[in-house]
C-alpha cells in the first residue's frame, strides 16, 4: 500500500516503505521546511529504530538544522521539550501502536504540537521533490538526558495529586511499558506520585513481549501480574507512551475508553470548561460533561484534530477514546504519563471501592472495535455512500468517514490514518447489538475490503 501519510505523520513497513534512506530524506525535508533552528529528536526503542533515529538526525543536519538527541523517550516528551526550550520543531521516530514490523516519524511544530494539515502537505511535497544538497552535515548535534525528568516534573505540577493520600492508601500499581519508551518515565513517575510500583516489560531496547497496542487481548500478562502481586490496578501503554489502558484488581482489562472517561471526570470535578474528543469516542464523555454542565466538541480522528479544536475553544481536557488523554496544563498532546497521574488520583478519591467503583459510576455501554484490510485503493467517499445507503434509519455524521447515530447507539467506519485498513467501531447498550452493527458494516463495505475478515494485531 506504500507509505501511510497524514497529520499522524509517516508510517510503513521497515525495510520496504521505511528505510534509512527514507528517514534521511524526511529529515532533510523537515529541515528545509523549518528553514533553520534546532530540532529535538527521540525514538520509541522499537527494534530497528536506532538506525532510523540516526538517519533522520543526519538528514536534519544535512539541511543545516542543529539537533538535540533525546535518545529513547516517549513521543509526548519530544513535544514537551520542543515547547519548553523554544525549539524550531521535533521528530519522534515511532510507529506508535502499530505492530513491531512498522516504523515511522511524527513531526512537531515550534509549539510542541503535531504539524497541521497544511504544514504536513508542504512537508510531504518537499520530501517528494528534489532536495539537492551535497550531503555535508552542517548542523551541530548535542545530547540531552534530562528530557524525561522534565516531563515528569510537568505532570507532577499539572495534575492535582495528593501524594500523602496515595501513600496512606498504599496504592500498588503494575505498569507494563511493552519494553519501549514508557519504561524511562512511567515507573519513576508513579513512584514520585507515592505508589508502590511493580515493573513489567520496562526494559527498553528489547523485543516487544506483546502486541504493541494496549488493547484487552494484549494485556493477559499484565492481568496475571496484577493478581499475583495483589495490586490495586494495572496500567499499560503503547510503545511511544501516548496512550494508557487499565486493568482492574481482578486482572481484567476494563477497556481503553474508560481511561479518558476517568480522566475527564477527574479534571471536571476540579475545573469547569469545554471538552474535546473525536467522533469515535464513547458516549460516556457526553454523560460526564452533562454532569458538569459543560459542552463536548467532537472532531475527526487524530490527535492533531483534537488538539486544534481544544486550542480553538480553550478546552480544559480532551483526547481520544483509545486511551489518549490531553491535559493542556501539562502538554497539548496525548500523554500516558498524564493519564496515569489522573487515574491514580481518581483511585485515591474512590477509596476502597477502587476501579470497580469508578467504572460502576459511568453509563453502561458496550463498544466493539475491529478493522478490515483494504482490498486495494479506496476513495473514502465511497465509504460514506455505502454507509448512507445501508443505514437509512440512522443520522449520518460525516465528520470523519461515516458515523451512523441513533439515540443510544452508533457505528463508525473510516479509513485509518496509519494502516491500510478500514476501522470500524460500534457502541450500544449491549455487546450483541454492537456486534450486529459491526457485521452490517462488513456487509455494506463488501468488495472494498477483504470480505469481513478482521485484521490480526
Amino acid at each position: 500500500m506504500g507509505l501511510m501519510r497524514s497529520v499522524s505523520g509517516v508510517r510503513g513497513l521497515v525495510g520496504e516503505e521505511i528505510t534509512d534512506e527514507v528517514a534521511a530524506r524526511y529529515g532533510t525535508a523537515f529541515g528545509r521546511f523549518l528553514g533553520g533552528g534546532t530540532v529535538a529528536v527521540g525514538w520509541d526503542s522499537r527494534p530497528g529504530g536506532a538506525s532510523l533515529h540516526s538517519s533522520i538526525r543526519r538528514g536534519l543536519r544535512n539541511a543545516g538544522v542543529s539537533v538535540v538527541d533525546l535518545g529513547v523517550v516517549p513521543t509526548p516528551t519530544v513535544g514537551i521539550h520542543v515547547r519548553t526550550h523554544g525549539l524550531a520543531g521535533g521528530v519522534a521516530v515511532t510507529a506508535s501502536h502499530n505492530p513491531v514490523e512498522y516504523n515511522g516519524f511524527k513531526f512537531f511544530s515550534s509549539g510542541g504540537v503535531f504539524l497541521g494539515p497544511k504544514d504536513v502537505g508542504e512537508l510531504f511535497a518537499l520530501a517528494d521533490g528534489s532536495l539537492g544538497g551535497d550531503g555535508v552535515t552542517r548542523g551541530v548535534e548535542r545530547y540531552e538526558t534530562e528530557a524525561a525528568y522534565e516531563h515528569a516534573a510537568l505532570v507532577l505540577a499539572g495534575v492535582d495529586v495528593d501524594r500523602e493520600a496515595v501513600e496512606r492508601a498504599g496504592l500498588k500499581v503494575v505498569v507494563d511499558c511493552v519494553n519501549a519508551s514508557g519504561g524511562v518515565l512511567l515507573p519513576d513517575l508513579l513512584r514520585a506520585l507515592g505508589c508502590e510500583v511493580v515493573e513489567l516489560n520496562t526494559r527498553t531496547g528489547t523485543a516487544f513481549p506483546r502486541g504493541a497496542e494496549p488493547i484487552p487481548r494484549n494485556l493477559g500478562d499484565l492481568g496475571r501480574a496484577v493478581v499475583a502481586t495483589a495490586a490495586d490496578v494495572g496500567l499499560a501503554c503503547d510503545p511511544d507512551a501516548d496512550r494508557l489502558a487499565i486493568v482492574d484488581a481482578g486482572g481484567t482489562p476494563i477497556g481503553e475508553e474508560y481511561t479518558l472517561a476517568i480522566a475527564v471526570r477527574r479534571v471536571l470535578s476540579r475545573r469547569r470548561g469545554a471538552v474535546v474528543v473525536n467522533v469515535s469516542t464513547s458516549g460516556m464523555i457526553d454523560a460526564v460533561a452533562a454532569e458538569a454542565g459543560v459542552p463536548v466538541h467532537r472532531t475527526a480522528v487524530g490527535e492533531r484534530h483534537v488538539v486544534g479544536k481544544m486550542m480553538e475553544v480553550s478546552a480544559v481536557v480532551g483526547g481520544e477514546g483509545n486511551g489518549g488523554v490531553v491535559l493542556p496544563d501539562v502538554h497539548m498532546g496525548r500523554d500516558a504519563a498524564t493519564a496515569a497521574a489522573l487515574v491514580v488520583s481518581a483511585l485515591v478519591d474512590a477509596g476502597e471501592g477502587g476501579i470497580d467503583a469508578i467504572v460502576a459510576g459511568f453509563p453502561k455501554y458496550e463498544m466493539v472495535k475491529t478493522k478490515l484490510p483494504l482490498a486495494g485503493p479506496v476513495d473514502p467517499r465511497r465509504i460514506v455512500e455505502r454507509m448512507r445507503s445501508s443505514f437509512p434509519e440512522g443520522r449520518l455524521d460525516s465528520t470523519d468517514g461515516a458515523k451512523i447515530v441513533w439515540p443510544r447507539s452508533w457505528v463508525h467506519a473510516r479509513m485509518s490514518n496509519t494502516e491500510p485498513v478500514v476501522r470500524i467501531i460500534a457502541e450500544a447498550e449491549d455487546a450483541g447489538a454492537a456486534e450486529e452493527l459491526i457485521g452490517r458494516v462488513g456487509s455494506a463495505l463488501s468488495g472494498m475490503t477483504e470480505g469481513d475478515r478482521p485484521c490480526a494485531g
